[in-house]
């Protein structure tokens, strides 16, 4: 239920604050997990490291859902930053390989949790108006959290220690948490929870509204799962020794169009925003293909943040566009669904290719920039037949 129909209100500045911090959190270890899984002498599972994440993300977004729309919002949110904390603390103390994986199935759970309520949270706030608007502004602090995040882990890394870059992402997650306690649920029928709100039907796997979305997610996103395993070592070998300034530059890039995208989707539509950030994501991986300098590599970080600055609210909005008001949380889970099972696909079929040898990354971008045609042709297609219908 909405409370106000303004989207710049005290509780919409605090729920994007926690999402800054809870970005923040898991985003700085990106760029150095994988040198840190071969110091364990794990370097064949560099894929393992953001595919077992976005497992189990993937794997508890129905109960996320299912939980989103029967308790709160708010519970929700506080246990995905809650598994961000304690991750923090026993990666320093599971130092072996199987350890370090296990860590990063169990890691997995927080996206799992809290986007998904943060997104029908975001949604309750404000008229469906501004739903574009509103996921553009929450993206962009989120996005703040993905450029800070990786270039204050790889400082943190360079000057004190990786035990330090797991504590200070601990603290990052527990700051976003505490900022849940000042937050006014927004669902109004909620239930207390109980055991049968974690038993899932076939029927509550995925919402068949929003199927579309879910294609379009996996196809999407099965770029960014290549370019988290590939880029940190593809950004060294070009000269870029602080591995998270690729990730700075594309997120800042996102921020600069992300406000601006979600207004023009609620003015003109979501797919014409959709088409265009398409075509720029494909454009952009063949330009990071392509790269022999770090300047290079950081003109497609621009372009990728281009695309994924006007992608990531519009396919939000969108998702809510086609949902039932009652099926938010379920809708918003099944966009993720997608989102994970692209992210996982595409870090395992990239580590697996690798294997770290250099000469290959150009054809994982490649094959990066074709999967962002094939979306662009689906979503072509589908608007199509509907048309026809």
């Amino acid at each position: 239920m909405r409370i106000k129909t303004s989207v710049y209100n005290f509780q919409f500045v605090l729920v994007c604050l926690s999402s800054f911090l809870f970005s923040a959190s898991f985003n700085m270890l990106l760029p150095e997990l994988p040198s840190y899984l071969s110091s364990l002498g794990g370097a064949e599972y560099k894929g393992l490291i953001i595919a077992l994440f976005t497992l189990t993300a993937g794997i508890s977004r129905p109960f996320s859902g299912k939980l989103t729309d029967k308790i709160g919002r708010i519970p929700v949110m506080a246990v995905g930053s809650m598994v961000c904390f304690v991750c923090g603390f026993l990666y320093p103390l599971l130092t072996s390989v199987s350890g370090f994986l296990f860590l990063r199935l169990l890691h997995g759970f927080s996206t799992g949790f809290k986007p998904t309520a943060t997104s029908a949270y975001v949604a309750d706030l404000v008229p469906q108006q501004k739903w574009g608007e509103a996921m553009g502004i929450h993206g962009l602090c989120f996005s703040i959290g993905m450029a800070i995040g990786p270039a204050i882990g790889s400082t943190i890394t360079l000057f004190y220690s990786i035990n330090m870059l797991f504590y200070c992402s601990s603290v990052f997650a527990l700051l976003s948490i505490l900022i849940l306690y000042n937050m006014k649920e927004t669902l109004l029928q909620k239930q207390s929870f109980t055991w049968a709100h974690v038993k899932i039907n076939r029927s509550e796997l995925i919402n068949k509204q929003v199927i579309s979305v879910l294609i379009l997610s996996v196809l999407t996103y099965i770029s960014y799962g290549a370019l988290v395993t590939i880029i940190p070592d593809w950004s060294s070998h070009l000269g870029l020794h602080n591995k998270g300034i690729f990730f700075m530059v594309f997120t800042i890039s996102s921020l600069i169009i992300r406000f601006l995208a979600g207004k023009v989707s609620d003015k003109y539509g979501r797919t014409p925003v959709l088409k265009i950030a398409l075509v720029l994501l494909s454009m952009a991986f063949v330009v990071i293909a392509l790269a022999q300098s770090a300047f290079m590599l950081l003109v497609g970080a621009v372009v990728y943040g281009m695309a994924t600055g006007m992608f990531s609210p519009a396919i939000s909005a969108y998702t809510i566009d086609l949902s039932d008001a009652d099926k938010r949380g379920k809708s918003i889970a099944t966009m993720y669904i997608g989102l994970e099972v692209g992210i996982g696909l595409g870090a395992l079929l990239a580590g697996w290719y690798y294997q770290d040898v250099m000469l290959r990354v150009k054809y994982i971008f490649y094959a990066a920039a074709l999967v962002n045609v094939m979306a662009l042709v689906y979503l072509m297609w589908y608007l199509n037949s509907k048309k026809s219908i």
